[in-house]
């Protein structure tokens, strides 16, 4: 899969800035809040493995699956503009919006195809469980100081490494679920 052109969005943030400054009790343009929201918005969108937030007027290029159904590298579809086959615009193509699949209106697409495709994909706005999961994991990276490897009390101390003090709830862990795609990779 090829990119052809940049996207309108996605916006950085999955949750609002403003949502996290309230359980913080800090300003929502704190600089240290807004890098703990964008590492929680790209860690669940890495993890998802698609924007999740709606990009518009994007152009996907990709290779002929051999098959009648073509996975788009994002979902929900918003619209599809275009689709063209070794640069001929096809009509009649099916589209299965929530699932982001294209259907072949007459077989398959040609495995040694290349399928350009104008749309837009994405929620306007981001889904609920997704915002509420990505404010907690940004409020646990934003209190997880990276400077510290090692407390001591008297004679008790502690260690640990900041990659491993934010891990990830239940409700991460469903929202990463249910949005998530091209799962068939995970065996």
């Amino acid at each position: 899969m090829r990119q052809r052109r940049a996207p309108v969005g996605p916006d950085p943030f999955l949750a609002p800035a403003a949502d996290l400054a309230v359980m913080l009790a800090v300003p929502a343009d704190d600089v240290q809040l807004l890098a703990a929201l964008r590492a929680a918005s790209a860690r669940f969108r890495g993890q998802v493995r698609h924007p999740v937030s709606l990009v518009t007027d994007d152009t996907t290029v990709l290779d002929g699956s051999g098959r009648a159904l073509l996975q788009l590298p994002a979902a929900p579809v918003v619209a599809i503009h275009s689709v063209r086959v070794d640069g001929v615009t096809l009509e009649g193509v099916r589209v299965r919006r929530q699932a982001g699949l294209l259907l072949h209106p007459g077989g398959c697409w040609d495995e040694w195809s290349e399928v350009e495709v104008r749309w837009d994909h994405g929620h306007a706005p981001v889904p609920a469980d997704v915002a509420e999961a990505v404010i907690d994991q940004a409020r646990t990276i934003y209190r997880t100081d990276p400077a510290i490897q090692q407390i001591t009390t008297g004679t008790e101390s502690v260690s640990f490494a900041a990659t491993a003090a934010v891990g990830i709830t239940e409700q991460w862990r469903a929202a990463v679920e249910a949005h998530r795609l091209n799962r068939g990779d995970d065996a």
